[in-house]
């Protein structure tokens, strides 16, 4: 059977909302909520923190570390070299990215898409190619076969910095899959990039957490049925604002 690994990227000098991973939310730090609900997964086998091996980013190492789960230090800029030599460490034989900055993570959308990698031998199988799934339940999971290749074949600081968007980029190398939902929920946004995105995270959790169980996206779309003025919020933001942005300014790097 394949190792699963969930290598969870994230840092504690975000340009826009600086130190958002150690935000409270409902009393715990929002990296540790985003555990609590990765960890809830029944397909993943092991969570790593993979994060730089700078002293700013040592008190979110404590705190993951005190929380019982291994870290992984590497390139503060090159994310996909610390992805594969996090991956490599660790002997992934498939890895599911996903990002620190996504606290309302849905465990079951995380299986739902790791179980069609599994079933199916994709290289890379993702909810994001086309969205349809809320900003903030993105999953990426792709074989290391695949990440070892785009490693060594990604020149461009963007594809270094983004780690899967050279495999998306080059679909004759690899095969690729996406996984939508039976309806388009593109328009919501639950991903914390900004301190409007902190704010609507803390009202779901205030109305919504339960310490005996996790809550669903099914959950927040019901609520957000019923009080409409909650996704007013952060309503607006730009889905994928940083990888546009590194477009702008990419350049080739020297191997």
């Amino acid at each position: 059977m394949s190792k699963i690994v969930a290598i969870i990227q994230a840092r504690t000098d975000s340009t826009r909302l600086p130190n958002k991973v150690m935000a409270d939310i409902f009393g715990k730090p929002l990296i540790i909520r985003l555990l609590e609900r990765v960890k809830e997964s029944t397909t993943i086998n092991e969570i790593i923190l993979a994060t730089t091996t700078r002293a700013v980013d040592t008190p979110l190492v404590n705190v993951v570390r005190d929380y019982g789960l291994p870290v992984f230090r590497g390139n503060c800029n090159d994310v996909l070299d610390r992805y594969y030599k996090a991956a490599t460490k660790y002997n992934a034989d498939g890895i599911v990215r996903i990002t620190g900055d996504c606290p309302l993570i849905d465990p079951a959308v995380v299986d739902k898409v790791t179980h069609v990698f599994l079933k199916h031998q994709y290289d890379y199988v993702t909810n994001t190619l086309e969205p349809t799934y809320p900003d903030g339940l993105d999953v990426e999971v792709f074989s290391y076969t695949a990440l070892q290749k785009t490693w060594g074949e990604a020149i461009l600081v963007s594809e270094r910095e983004h780690v899967t968007s050279y495999l998306r980029n080059h679909p004759e190398k690899f095969s690729l899959k996406d996984v939508k939902h039976t309806i388009d929920l593109s328009y919501m946004r639950w991903t914390v990039d900004q301190q409007e995105d902190l704010t609507f995270v803390r009202e779901v959790f205030k109305r919504l957490y339960n310490k005996q169980k996790i809550f669903h996206m099914q959950d927040i779309v019901d609520l957000l049925q019923k009080h409409p003025e909650l996704i007013e919020i952060n309503n607006g933001i730009q889905r994928n604002e940083g990888y546009l942005r590194s477009l702008e300014h990419d350049k080739k790097i020297k191997r």
